[in-house]
């Protein structure tokens, strides 16, 4: 199976360009420059690129842009970019937890990584993480890596990255910059609508930003489409399955016509879907277990808003998840470019 070539060079130049949660500003520049080239208008506030084609009012699509990385705490000491201090007050109960970070530990012990400046994104350095320990004093994973004593507190470091692919996957730290790869090539195709890149969504701060933005011009819509991957535990799960829809999250239901829109394009074009609300709660009921349905960008918003801001979730299944090698199916790459090409673009 093949993906399309124009969109196979954007995503793998997407992915060389580092964007660690709270230190996207480079990645946003980038980001300007190539729709600009697209004749896109582009609009920067604070945590949200906003792209605006000739008919904004049209589509609403969301994608965050940050990807995990560390940050320089210290004279060689590095930690985990979205549990750092300043974040934790969003995500205590929900991410923050002792066994999320304990799994996260060793996850990235080999990793090369490299060091940038966070406002021009100038290369400041290549090393490799040596070990990793949770520290239970500050909650969160303090990183060894050589070769980055030169690094000031406050110092951005992505892991380096790149896109693998064959017939059938690929693979890379695809959340979420496979979504934002995404809507670049559908301006290509000619989407007239708006588009948002926002920040520090794995720090659970994107949110507030997208809302700002409808605050500030008093919008309101109830087709806000919020792009992202989505996790399963085995290749398995995922042959089975193209797209991943919800009814709701933790934070509320998803009451958009957007809905029922996917559900007749994916049942059209035999595109395998389904709701990962109630998948979650089949393995619960299951397993004899309570837990969350989930947290996501878009039900924050719902919740924030009461309702003034609606939408629904179109999501890549991935396994993998948070790593650098993420992987997707390309027949789920090819099913979701179908649903927003019948969506927007007929």
């Amino acid at each position: 199976m093949v993906i399309v070539d124009n969109f196979y060079d954007i995503l793998k130049q997407l992915i060389k360009v580092p964007s660690v949660v709270g230190h996207e500003h480079s990645f946003f520049m980038y980001l300007k420059k190539e729709l600009e080239n697209l004749n896109i208008n582009v609009e920067y506030y604070d945590g949200v690129l906003v792209a605006k084609g000739n008919e904004p009012s049209s589509g609403y699509i969301s994608a965050h842009s940050d990807r995990h990385g560390l940050i320089c705490t210290g004279h060689n000491e590095f930690q985990y970019a979205a549990f750092i201090a300043k974040n934790q007050s969003d995500l205590n109960n929900t991410l923050n937890t002792y066994q999320m970070l304990k799994n996260f530990e060793k996850r990235f012990v080999g990793q090369k990584v490299q060091a940038y400046e966070p406002w021009s994104g100038s290369y400041l350095g290549m090393g490799v993480i040596e070990n990793a320990f949770l520290c239970e004093r500050r909650k969160n994973i303090i990183f060894n890596i050589n070769e980055f004593g030169h690094l000031f507190p406050g110092t951005p470091i992505a892991f380096v990255d790149k896109l693998v692919s064959d017939n059938e996957m690929i693979s890379a730290q695809l959340d979420n910059v496979l979504s934002v790869a995404l809507l670049v090539y559908m301006y290509e195709l000619g989407y007239q609508g708006t588009a948002f890149f926002t920040a520090s969504e794995e720090a659970g701060k994107s949110w507030r930003f997208l809302l700002e933005y409808f605050r500030r011009f008093d919008i309101s819509t109830n087709e806000l489409l919020v792009l992202d991957t989505s996790p399963y535990k085995t290749i398995e799960d995922i042959k089975n399955l193209d797209i991943v829809l919800r009814n709701r999250d933790e934070n509320g239901y998803f009451r958009s016509p957007l809905k029922s829109k996917i559900k007749k394009i994916a049942l059209k074009n035999r595109i395998k879907y389904h709701y990962k609300d109630e998948y979650l709660k089949n393995i619960m009921k299951s397993n004899n277990t309570t837990g969350s349905l989930g947290i996501t960008e878009l039900g924050r918003i719902i919740h924030a808003s009461k309702g003034q801001i609606q939408g629904t979730t179109l999501q890549i299944p991935t396994i993998g998840y948070h790593t650098v090698e993420e992987t997707a199916l390309i027949q789920s790459v090819n099913s979701i470019l179908l649903v927003l090409k019948k969506l927007y673009l007929e």
